[in-house]
């Protein structure tokens, strides 16, 4: 058993269907040209440190999937129902959180780290 998890760059202003529609086109066959997302070159250098993509393959790998699909402006998992796999969603979603990234779970439609900017009344 096996679930997918999609990191994606979006602007600070991106509303939770904006993320779903990115989430759709990234992984579909037709990806972003451009200059890459600096937050993506970061969480993806970070996270293949703990858990490598590339050859040689580690039998104890997290991912279901290699190499990750990544493109310039998101890193899409499939991961192992493990508990491997649970210790690599924790170091997905501390990264994903430090660079400011957001998080969709296409199994159960959500969308994590969206955050709504606050308004100041003075």
């Amino acid at each position: 058993m096996s679930f997918d998890l999609v990191v994606l760059a979006v602007e600070p202003s991106a509303t939770a269907d904006d993320v779903r529609q990115m989430a759709d086109h990234c992984t579909s066959m037709n990806h972003r040209d451009g200059e890459l997302d600096q937050r993506i070159v970061s969480f993806y250098g970070e996270l293949r440190a703990r858990f490598p993509d590339h050859p040689p393959y580690d039998p104890e790998s997290p991912w279901m999937s290699q190499p990750l699909a990544v493109g310039i402006d998101h890193v899409s998992m499939h991961i192992t129902y493990s508990p491997r796999g649970n210790a690599a969603v924790d170091v997905v979603l501390g990264l994903a959180e430090r660079h400011g990234l957001v998080i969709y779970d296409p199994q159960f439609d959500e969308v994590f780290g969206l955050h709504p900017k606050s308004h100041r009344t003075y």
